[in-house]
């Protein structure tokens, strides 16, 4: 892949881009740095809003419906230094996800067309 753009510049075009996403829904970056996940092409749903409270999502509406196939969960990343753990713009959902697989916790990204109620 050529990219005709410096180091640099692929760094500065990179906040660019996570300020731009932060700022579409609403969240301020605090204490912990987390990596995007980009679920856009899942079907989703969220159960509960607090501790305990899950995400799952599949490629495809049937499995996220029955819970079948390849549908995932995750339990929502809760801290003390965050208002809340579900960002909703106008486009898209983010997040944040613990897997408690291999330490591994998300921003993940959600296209809001694509969320499917209980």
């Amino acid at each position: 892949m050529n990219v005709p753009l410096s180091v640099d510049q692929v760094i500065d075009l990179h906040a660019l881009c996570r300020a731009a996403i932060f700022k579409h829904v609403g969240y301020v970056e605090d204490w912990v740095v987390l990596p995007f996940d980009d679920q856009r092409t899942c079907f989703w749903r969220v159960t509960g809003e607090g501790p305990n409270a899950e995400v799952f999502w599949a490629k495809a509406e049937a499995e996220l419906l029955t819970r079948g196939g390849s549908c995932y969960s995750g339990e929502l990343y809760t801290q003390r230094f965050l208002p809340k753990w579900v960002y909703r713009g106008s486009a898209v959902t983010m997040v944040l996800v613990d897997t408690h697989t291999d330490g591994n916790r998300f921003l993940m990204l959600f296209d809001n067309t694509k969320e499917r109620s209980l």
